[in-house]
């Protein structure tokens, strides 16, 4: 196999091992990665307010509006308008929302950051510098990305009919 042949089996895999991720944290927790996320920051700080998980997770403000939206409807959460300052909303995690952290299992990201942080600052800068010659190779050095490690669901209307 041609070197290239085999960096892209590994893209592959990666991507192959965070759908799979994905897919295992929905099934036995039915979160999603950006909700789990979420609902660890709003635990982490209650009454945090949307705009700064959306800065603290690096993503932008209406995904996070979106899904909070989502975990509100659920009963996982649910927002307070500030009794000083109508425009500030607090977050906070329901009871079902608390129980719901209790048993998830650890982001994706987590665990890579772990394993990542436990590399020497060398090795970290040399995968780093790596995989930013990818991302431009691949011309996706423009594109806007979070460091939340998901493969969003294709939208239904894109995807092609059989």
């Amino acid at each position: 196999m041609e070197k290239y042949e085999e960096l892209l089996v590994s893209i592959r895999k990666v991507i192959r091992a965070i759908d799979l991720h994905s897919k295992q944290l929905n099934k036995s927790s039915g979160l999603t990665g950006p909700q789990l996320l979420i609902m660890k920051e709003i635990s982490q700080v209650s009454g945090v307010m949307a705009s700064q998980i959306a800065k603290n997770i690096n993503v932008s403000a209406a995904t996070v509006t979106n899904i909070l939206d989502r975990l509100e409807k659920r009963n996982l959460i649910h927002r307070v308008r500030s009794l000083e300052d109508k425009r500030r909303v607090g977050l906070y995690l329901s009871d079902e929302g608390k129980e719901c952290l209790v048993g998830a299992p650890q982001p994706l990201q987590e665990h890579f950051i772990d394993k990542f942080c436990s590399l020497k600052d060398w090795e970290q800068s040399l995968l780093l510098s790596s995989m930013q010659r990818i991302a431009t190779m691949m011309d996706a050095n423009e594109l806007d990305a979070s460091p939340v490690l998901e493969i969003a669901p294709m939208d239904n209307s894109i995807r092609e009919k059989p």
